[in-house]
């Protein structure tokens, strides 16, 4: 099997190295270098460090050309691109070049949660189970027949980052236990029943800024399903603070939503619209994360303080 394999972040990485065990991966696509932190310097992807130690051939096209990208493909033949977290929707005369077409590694069950931010989502909403589907890529986003789906549990604590690593172990099996029958004939593709989709799109800061009108356990979620990045966000006498953990309380603490109350211990607590929360860490503007208690040692949060308020 002749291969190319499309991704760009850490969660492609295991399935990248599967693809090597069981094919001849031809080339590797993924993201252009990006500016990174501070000193703005650039930051090389993970699939791309992965595949320079693999010793395969590295393509960071900037722009999706036919006459450039397909002159590169066309010289490699292969006879099915992968693709996990490339973080590009494909164009059509791509999805034809390989004989047996572009298959992806979605991390969901299809047809739920299509789109860019699957993971993250799950937890957002509150879904006790995930997984990953292997599929055929059309033109459609996320709305090719299915070769087959694996399922995952949630667990109940558990943040986008680490179900992210979860994923990343499954698919990896599927490219060695799944692709290759898919690619024989031995799968049969079944298509997916669009009333049933649901939309994951990418998360943008309106959907990071947590509302404490919510209850206590949708914003707890929201954190653990922002974790690492880009993390849920509330302000504090207008500085922005991200908050990067927390749990649900079983009380209700009589003060407004949003409002910081401190019991014994210096535990610091938030009532919501549903339920008190309490805060665990966070990070305030400007400055490194901290436990909860570190923030009120150093006065950035103090009782009666009320978060979200411009």
């Amino acid at each position: 099997m002749r291969a190319v394999f499309f991704g760009t972040p850490e969660i492609a990485l295991p399935a990248l190295h599967a693809l090597a065990e069981i094919g001849h991966v031809t080339g590797v696509v993924c993201q252009p270098d990006r500016p990174s932190g501070r000193g703005r310097t650039l930051r090389q992807p993970p699939v791309k460090l992965a595949a320079a130690t693999l010793g395969l051939d590295i393509h960071q096209p900037v722009a999706l050309r036919r006459d450039e990208l397909g002159a590169w493909l066309e010289a490699r033949k292969p006879d099915v691109a992968l693709v996990l977290a490339y973080g590009r929707i494909l164009p059509g005369w791509l999805l034809q070049m390989p004989a047996h077409g572009c298959m992806n590694l979605h991390a969901s069950l299809l047809p739920k949660y299509r789109g860019a931010a699957p993971i993250q989502w799950s937890i957002v909403n509150g879904e006790s189970e995930t997984g990953v589907s292997l599929m055929q890529m059309d033109e459609g986003l996320d709305t090719g027949p299915v070769w087959t789906m694996r399922s995952l549990a949630i667990q109940p604590e558990e943040t986008a980052g680490e179900l992210s690593q979860r994923i990343s172990q499954l698919a990896a099996l599927m490219v060695r236990q799944d692709l290759p029958r898919a690619l024989a004939g031995e799968l049969d593709p079944r298509s997916q029943d669009s009333s049933r989709s649901t939309f994951a799109p990418r998360i943008r800061p309106e959907h990071a800024l947590v509302d404490w009108r919510s209850s206590a356990a949708q914003v707890a979620r929201l954190i653990r399903g922002l974790l690492p990045r880009p993390g849920a966000y509330t302000t504090v006498n207008g500085k922005r603070l991200r908050l990067l953990g927390a749990r649900p309380l079983s009380m209700e603490l009589d003060t407004l939503p949003g409002q910081v109350s401190v019991a014994s211990g210096q535990r610091v607590f938030i009532q919501t619209g549903g339920g008190g929360l309490e805060l665990l860490r966070a990070q305030m503007e400007g400055r490194n994360a901290c436990s909860a208690r570190e923030l009120l040692n150093g006065r950035l949060l103090y009782p009666g303080v009320t978060l979200g308020v411009q």
